[in-house]
């Protein structure tokens, strides 16, 4: 039987070539007419400032989260699993014994960080964030410090937070993106 939802993956690569393969990968979905199978192929890179002798410049490079590594998005059939497996730069899926076997998703919990990462935000994901949660601020000034959650505003796609900031309550408002949910 095979599996009609799609869920994400991870696939290895050689590092340094994820935007090569992401590139060749997304060819061959277009060639072989696997767009019904395969729907997204992600490299989780996040915009980073240039420094120049020490100090930040006007440029930006994109740094990868996870070099080595691509997240893909698809219905694993027979079919879209040789696609992918068979792709040049593809070392493999994470999740897979070998042997033919193949791999288990990636739990929902995991992808959203990545996909939050990249600025992708779906509407599923709010349902796991409500008032009264822990969460940990991922950037800006309260960066690494963890909060509760007063609020999340899904039209504006932010949370407000309630966080302690040099010893007194701070209440921050931050991008949705910013913040992962801490497992108590």
């Amino acid at each position: 039987m095979e599996n009609v939802e799609k869920k994400w993956y991870v696939v290895n690569t050689y590092s340094g070539h994820e935007n090569k393969v992401k590139i060749n990968l997304e060819r061959r979905i277009e060639t072989m007419n696997m767009q019904d199978y395969i729907y997204r192929v992600i490299v989780a890179e996040h915009p980073v400032p240039v420094l120049k002798d020490g100090m930040p410049t006007d440029k930006i490079k994109m740094k990868n989260t996870y070099p080595g590594y691509l997240f893909i998005e698809m219905i694993m059939t027979d079919e879209a699993w040789y696609v992918v497996r068979n792709t040049p730069g593809v070392t493999g899926f994470i999740g897979s014994s070998g042997r033919g076997a193949k791999p288990f998703p990636v739990p929902k919990e995991q992808i959203e960080s990545v996909l939050k990462g990249v600025g992708i935000v779906e509407e599923g994901m709010y349902s796991d964030y409500n008032e009264g949660d822990t969460v940990k601020i991922l950037r800006g000034p309260l960066m690494g410090s963890e909060g509760t959650i007063l609020s999340v505003d899904v039209a504006k796609k932010t949370v407000r937070v309630s966080s302690l900031f040099f010893g007194r309550e701070t209440i921050v408002e931050v991008d949705f993106t910013d913040v992962d949910k801490v497992n108590e």
